[in-house]
């Protein structure tokens, strides 16, 4: 079965009130028409799981400006100061993640973990309501899986069983959230044979990806 559907039908599984996972770095790799389609919707309440909030005009900062955010996981948010406002009017929540630490979250949701431990936050706000647990006199930090209800990807080439390449850095968070999801749909440039993209330049293999965009 063809995973190829039209943005249309893409946004129809996303759901006012799900968790969702977009790919990207500053917009970046990220499903940027995909998330226009949303706004065409009226979807709302969503909690977006992204390295950064984007800029006001590309990447998951679009949904914010337009208020479809009602919280952020993230580790960035200077470069769309919508997201200040609305955290500083007390109408989005933010948790802030470094940014190491978001990927191995992210990550141990993929590979089916209990959470990964890290000295990372130690004695800052960080730290605060997570268990401190100590392995050979060190301390870390337990930190627990983040999953999502929907992964949104962004990828260079696709081949119809829905293998992805990711050109240059639009690879950054992309493979790891495809692992961390209840249903993946990755946004694509091109979208070729199978046995066109070398076994080597598969970055996210297709038993990971529900339904391709282009």
């Amino acid at each position: 079965m063809s995973k190829l559907i039209s943005i249309q039908e893409a946004v129809t599984h996303i759901k006012s009130g799900m968790t969702i996972m977009v790919g990207g770095f500053l917009g970046v790799g990220s499903p940027n028409r995909i998330l226009d389609a949303i706004l065409e919707t009226d979807v709302k309440d969503l909690t977006i799981i992204a390295n950064d909030t984007g800029f006001p005009d590309r990447g998951p900062g679009k949904l914010i400006v337009a208020r479809r955010v009602s919280s952020v996981i993230t580790s960035h948010i200077g470069t769309n100061p919508s997201t200040g406002d609305q955290y500083h009017a007390g109408s989005l929540k933010i948790t802030f993640v470094p940014q190491g630490t978001l990927i191995e979250r992210i990550r141990c949701a993929g590979a089916g973990l209990g959470g990964v431990l890290t000295p990372t936050g130690l004695g800052t706000v960080v730290q605060e309501g997570k268990q401190v647990i100590c392995v050979d006199g060190k301390d870390y930090l337990l930190e627990t899986p983040l999953k999502a209800d929907v992964a949104l990807l962004g990828a260079s080439v696709a081949d119809e069983l829905g293998n992805l390449f990711y050109k240059g850095n639009t690879r950054n968070f992309n493979g790891m959230m495809a692992m961390a999801a209840g249903l993946v749909i990755a946004e694509v440039k091109e979208i070729v044979k199978p046995g066109d993209i070398l076994p080597e330049n598969v970055h996210t293999q297709s038993i990971f990806v529900d339904y391709l965009v282009k």
